[in-house]
């Protein structure tokens, strides 16, 4: 097949991505941040050459690299530090490619480590564009109410609190849409706003892939500490091929890795007990992927027809079928999930 190149002002389509690429090294790597839409050697916003190079000559960031406004950090990194001090755990639910179960997986650990009644739990919604949190915890039509403090989250139960943009919504039904900047501006003003209070466990359920999102919420929790990302999957190539670049993105910006999940992994018949893989592991499944890639597999879910209906309900699937093959692997997981930052914590102050 003949290779097609796509030109540009700034480039070659390749040229574009290079600077994307470089644009994740700059955020994590200490050097000056370059935009996504500069030109292809683009000194920096941190540079003194910023806005005056020859290279900046029709860059629509000129006249503000030059002013010297971009230089230097972002004020909200700071707030957000101080806001999150109170918050113990931060962990990140990633997958490479949508509808593998992320967010269903993200609502579940929630109820799973609520029910420990002396834990606090707090549940993040950055998917801005596919907000299904609010559904899955049965909160559709709830709203957000703002105080001296910050936005006030909504509680499921004592010590389980929910934020997401699907709070903010007219109706379920509304379409987000927004480009980049947008939604991070959103992203970062849940970090800095919502008043979550003593939190033992703060969940944050991302959109699929690996795009601006992502890097606006590892840029901001690496200053407060992050304890890492679990990564969801299911057993097909087609989904591990996906979760290769994330486990790729998460070395780039230096993001802890506490393990993957592999959901809809085969499904148990109630009454014969035998074990049916309706997505076959063609290339050996997420087991084979963690061990070639050193990354720990936390565990299988099995398909459940009781997990769906626990997340239309807004019902916690641990009250609802608490011996199911299924919730047993969810409690193994979320078990490992809390060994991992226990021991992180006393690696820290050790």
């Amino acid at each position: 097949m003949r290779n097609i190149v796509i030109k540009t002002r700034f480039g070659t389509q390749n040229d574009w991505l290079q600077r994307l690429y470089r644009k994740q090294e700059v955020f994590f790597g200490g050097m000056a941040d370059v935009p996504i839409n500069a030109p292809q050697h683009c000194p920096g916003t941190g540079s003194t050459e910023a806005g005056k190079s020859s290279a900046c000559q029709g860059c629509p960031n000129q006249s503000i690299c030059a002013s010297g406004t971009m230089s230097g950090p972002d004020p909200a990194i700071e707030e957000i530090k101080e806001k999150l001090s109170s918050v113990k755990h931060k962990i990140l639910v990633l997958s490479g490619k949508g509808g593998v179960g992320k967010s269903t997986f993200s609502a579940h650990l929630a109820h799973g480590l609520a029910q420990d009644e002396s834990k606090e739990v707090a549940l993040l919604d950055v998917d801005i564009c596919g907000p299904s949190i609010p559904k899955m915890m049965g909160l559709e039509g709830e709203q957000v109410h703002q105080s001296g403090s910050g936005w006030s989250p909504v509680y499921v139960e004592d010590n389980l609190a929910v934020m997401s943009v699907g709070f903010l919504l007219s109706s379920p039904d509304d379409a987000v849409i927004w480009r980049g900047p947008k939604k991070n501006g959103m992203i970062k003003q849940f970090l800095r706003d919502v008043d979550w209070g003593e939190v033992d466990y703060l969940i944050i359920d991302t959109p699929p892939g690996t795009s601006d999102e992502h890097l606006s919420v590892v840029q901001y929790l690496s200053v407060a500490g992050i304890d890492g990302a679990v990564i969801i999957t299911t057993p097909q190539e087609v989904s591990l091929q996906d979760v290769r670049k994330e486990i790729n993105f998460c070395h780039k910006v230096k993001l802890p890795i506490i393990g993957v999940v592999e959901n809809m992994s085969g499904f148990i018949c109630p009454k014969c007990k035998n074990e049916s893989q309706i997505f076959p592991p063609t290339t050996g499944g997420a087991e084979k992927m963690c061990t070639d890639l050193n990354v720990s597999l936390l565990g299988k879910v099995p398909l459940d027809p009781n997990i769906g209906k626990s997340c239309d309900t807004g019902k916690s699937f641990f009250s609802e079928i608490p011996d199911s093959p299924a919730t047993l692997s969810y409690r193994t997981i979320i078990q490992r999930i809390q060994d991992y930052c226990e021991k992180k914590k006393v690696t820290c102050f050790s």
